[in-house]
């Protein structure tokens, strides 16, 4: 009896054996995946390490002679990779400009955030921002690479609208973020903070673009001028109404 019992126990052993082997064989071991993390992660680093010095190289490029000094060839001879680095990682001149634009404005938000720390009202921090953003763009050590930018800003407006709002969106969001801030407090009127943030945002880079562009012709507007009008006007649209003031307009 105990033989047939363990004859039967070695036959159902043997017939589940392919099933146990099939259910480990549906997912990799925990230590495959760590094998394949290490891998993928080492990769990623050096596609990135890669870009990261065809968008510096472009920065260069840019600010020592313009857009027409940034080619592909260029590139190629800046950083020492090939043609084929450059299309794996961008589609075009236009693609690494978006890469630019991107990297230029999160470095410039991420700096702006890091000062507004110490303001506690959203309005004066709001203002910061526009101020450092005019200020910026006429800086003697930047104003002949804000130029460039603003004139790559034009040209991408028109091809590629869409990526280039999602490269701007680093100052679009840190604008939202005050103007958020000061409805909360009841000192910014209640709208969409990030269609009001885009409305802003754009009226600042227009200003910008139209103060870098009477520099070029001779007729310079002043920064100081310019970024104090500029936030009058941006106040005078986000700020709320005083209590009672729509009351006092119903009855003019």
């Amino acid at each position: 009896m105990e033989t047939i019992v363990l004859v039967m126990e070695v036959r159902m052993a043997t017939r589940s054996a392919p099933a146990a082997e099939e259910s480990v064989s549906r997912g990799p071991a925990r230590w495959e995946e760590r094998s394949v993390s290490r891998v993928l992660s080492a990769g990623r680093e050096r596609v990135l390490a890669r870009s990261r010095r065809f968008v510096r190289a472009a920065l260069e490029l840019l600010a020592e002679g313009g857009l027409e000094a940034l080619t592909v060839r260029s590139l190629l001879d800046r950083t020492g990779l090939s043609r084929r680095a450059f299309y794996e990682r961008f589609g075009g001149i236009d693609d690494l400009m978006l890469a630019v634009f991107e990297q230029t404005f999160r470095e410039g938000a991420a700096t702006l955030r890091a000062e507004l720390a110490g303001i506690d009202d959203p309005l004066q921090r709001l203002r910061v921002v526009i101020d450092r953003m005019v200020a910026y763009a006429h800086s003697e050590a930047s104003v002949r690479y804000a130029v460039v930018l603003s004139r790559g800003h034009l040209r991408l407006a028109e091809a590629r609208p869409d990526d280039l709002q999602r490269a701007l969106e680093p100052f679009t969001t840190l604008i939202a973020e005050q103007l958020a801030a000061g409805m909360e407090r009841g000192i910014v009127r209640h709208a969409d903070a990030w269609q009001l943030a885009t409305l802003v945002h754009s009226l600042v880079v227009a200003t910008i673009h139209a103060s870098l562009l009477s520099r070029a012709s001779g007729s310079e507007i002043r920064a100081a001028d310019s970024a104090s009008a500029l936030w009058e006007f941006c106040l005078r649209a986000v700020r709320a109404d005083p209590p009672g003031s729509a009351e006092r307009a119903a009855t003019v």
